[in-house]
């Protein structure tokens, strides 16, 4: 134990003093946000992001300089670095049409301006849309057509495109019709 702490002095004497510095460049960046912050009437909720976005970025600058103090060689920190980023990328494209839809699918909670059974019209040039929303999912829109077709039509693409109401609680008239 003593020949393990003799031998990687210097390393921990580095280590300490990085922790010393990144808690303090911490502590002075959090002090300045929040002076920026507060000076230009930026709501608190936003102030606290700011602050965990850069306090992530610190940290992950400590992680690359504490990599180096422990001996690690540039080129090795750049194969780590470029094949975490490599897969992160292909992941992120990989699921970026379910991301999309989900995000849309959250926004059409809050802010969507029709509700279940009213009729729509989707204007799209290539598959113009005109039915009644029956279901709003997490994905999709579930839309009943005059002829009863079922059409699923994914939500950004519909916040792309643009709608036009019809008529206001439509659902009611067409399974009346049926």
């Amino acid at each position: 134990m003593e020949n393990f702490l003799a031998n990687y002095q210097s390393e921990f004497i580095y280590t300490g003093i990085l922790l010393l510095v990144f808690l303090i460049i911490k502590f002075l960046v959090k002090i300045a946000i929040l002076k920026i912050g507060k000076k230009s009437n930026i709501n608190e909720a936003r102030i606290h992001l700011m602050n965990r976005y850069v306090t992530v970025l610190l940290f992950l600058i400590a992680i690359l300089l504490e990599t180096i103090i422990l001996g690690a060689q540039p080129d090795e920190i750049a194969l780590v670095f470029s094949s975490v980023f490599a897969v992160i990328g292909i992941a992120l494209f990989a699921i970026w049409s379910i991301l999309s839809n989900i995000t849309s699918g959250i926004i059409m909670f809050f802010s969507f301006p029709y509700k279940i059974g009213d009729k729509i019209k989707i204007h799209d040039k290539d598959f113009p849309i005109e039915a009644i929303i029956e279901d709003i999912r997490a994905f999709q829109l579930h839309l009943k057509q005059d002829n009863g077709d079922l059409v699923t039509y994914p939500n950004n693409l519909l916040l792309q495109k643009a709608v036009t109401l019809i008529e206001k609680d439509a659902l009611d008239e067409f399974t009346e019709e049926i």
